[in-house]
């Protein structure tokens, strides 16, 4: 999936050790649909050297391509927003950061012969 927006917010870096090694994480606030009276809001995260190689302000506009998942602890479902491409947005007008719909659809032949004109039957 892909998004389109301003960044609002950048949390502090998280780092811990699991059983991998050392690992980091950091999560963003992005805010999308601006031109809505309410803009919306969505929170991501990038991991490792995701982290240095992006380099995230606060105030950048940007275009995010991230996975959704989902993951149980302890009875409780919690999304995770995993971002895997950032790239400055090249400002094309996309609906206001909106996720974007398929729209184009594809041409249809319909399998039906024309009718026979020499034929005064109705059908």
């Amino acid at each position: 999936m892909e998004i389109r927006g301003k960044i609002i917010a950048v949390s502090p870096l998280q780092t811990g050790e699991g059983r991998n090694g050392v690992w980091k994480k950091q999560e963003y606030v992005v805010e999308y649909d601006q031109t809505s009276q309410y803009p919306r809001k969505m929170v991501f995260n990038l991991w490792g050297d995701k982290i240095e190689q992006f380099n995230i302000q606060e105030g950048q506009s940007l275009k995010v391509s991230f996975d959704i998942d989902c993951r149980e602890y302890n009875g409780r479902w919690y999304n995770d927003i995993r971002a895997w491409k950032v790239e400055a947005d090249d400002g094309t007008p996309e609906e206001g950061g909106r996720f974007q719909p398929y729209t184009e659809m594809p041409a249809v032949k319909p399998d039906v012969a024309p009718p026979d004109e020499s034929s005064d039957l109705p059908f």
